[in-house]
């Protein structure tokens, strides 16, 4: 769904991934904490530091920009199709629980902290989320809790666990957890730095059309 940063040369290590594969912006810290609280979300809800003082016809024009035309046109049908979205990713389902992290990632799902406060994001939630379907193999989510681990958002940073997730997903052919891989091979970031790996996974990432990989074997080509 969504992706992070991390710089090498040229080089990005992240983004925040789901099963659409947009990208996301950085955000960032990790040790996984995979208790996973009650959500509250309001799709379709204007906040009200945004609506006050604007009249009805204003605050309809506001929330036309904001959400999407078909949040908008069926608010209700949006949230039964996030209820099911989280009864699928109780019941065990890695796509949906991966899809759930990214919802809180971004706060696209909105959750409240145990003092009752609204959160704009909740790292700590989708980490959680992200760890049950990383558990279960599942590529993407293997992924953005190893951008997590990186960036110590949600749980302690810890490199060492963000390179074993970034292989597992690796070779599943994630082809930006190959180039994030290549990327702490060639720094040596929680793992011994080996010039020649991270060259293979810059590789196996460049053949899949990654830019970012190219650029950094592109980049280590012309120091040599």
């Amino acid at each position: 769904m969504k992706t992070l940063s991390y710089l090498l040369f040229v080089a990005v290590i992240g983004l925040i991934v789901g099963c659409d594969n947009n990208s996301v912006t950085d955000k960032s810290d990790t040790q996984t904490k995979a208790i996973v609280s009650d959500e509250i979300t309001h799709l379709g809800e204007i906040p009200s530091s945004l609506s006050e003082g604007l009249s009805d016809e204003e605050k309809s024009e506001l929330k036309k920009q904001i959400f999407p035309q078909e949040l908008d046109n069926d608010s209700e049908a949006a949230e039964k199709k996030f209820k099911a979205l989280v009864e699928n990713a109780k019941a065990g389902n890695a796509e949906a629980q991966n899809n759930l992290g990214v919802m809180y990632y971004t706060g696209e799902a909105i959750s409240k902290s145990p003092s009752g406060k609204i959160l704009d994001n909740d790292p700590e939630l989708a980490a959680g989320w992200f760890y049950r379907a990383a558990e279960q193999g599942y590529a993407d989510a293997q992924f953005n809790l190893g951008l997590m681990y990186v960036n110590g958002e949600g749980v302690e940073k810890d490199m060492n666990q963000a390179v074993e997730l970034f292989k597992k997903a690796a070779e599943q052919g994630h082809v930006d957890a190959q180039n994030n891989l290549g990327a702490m091979y060639f720094t040596g970031e929680g793992v011994n730095r080996d010039e020649k790996e991270a060259i293979k996974w810059f590789e196996k990432a460049a053949s899949q059309g990654n830019s970012d990989a190219q650029a950094n074997l592109d980049a280590i080509k012309a120091n040599q």
